[in-house]
Order: structure tokens, then C-alpha cells, then sequence
């Protein structure tokens, strides 16, 4: 893990097409914006696994195409 030490206007570039401006600290919390290619995935941690989580038991779930579609025989 790289660990980078930012001030309140600075920014971080992670390639060409990404970049990471902490954009103001408040006592232990601090706003970040982050300018990414359209389309590019950015979640909060918690909002990553919750939709990995899903995504797990949605593949696990067995299904019966026909059933879904209403199309049994």
C-alpha cells in the first residue's frame, strides 16, 4: 500500500486519467473529490462489498431459466 500525505487543494494522479484532490479537512474527516473517465466504477468501501456481496449470492442462487421466463412446460 502506498501511503501519500495530501493537504486540503492537493491532489494525487493515478495514471493519466484519474485524479484524487482531497478538497477540505475538517478535525478527522476529509472531503475528497475524484475526477475518472464516464463509466468508470467509484463506490465507498462499504457500497463495493455490499454489491460484491450480492453479486455473490445472485450467482449462487440456482435458476431455472424457464421459470424465470414464465416459459415452463
Amino acid at each position: 500500500m502506498l501511503i501519500l500525505t495530501r493537504k486540503a487543494g492537493q491532489s494525487i494522479r493515478i495514471g493519466d486519467d484519474i485524479e484524487i484532490c482531497v478538497l477540505e479537512i475538517k478535525g478527522r474527516q476529509a472531503r475528497i473529490g475524484i475526477k475518472a473517465p464516464e463509466g468508470f466504477p467509484i463506490h465507498r468501501e462499504e457500497v463495493f462489498q455490499r454489491i460484491k456481496q450480492e453479486n455473490i449470492e445472485a450467482a449462487a442462487t440456482p435458476g431455472d431459466i424457464d421459470s424465470i421466463l414464465g416459459t415452463e412446460k
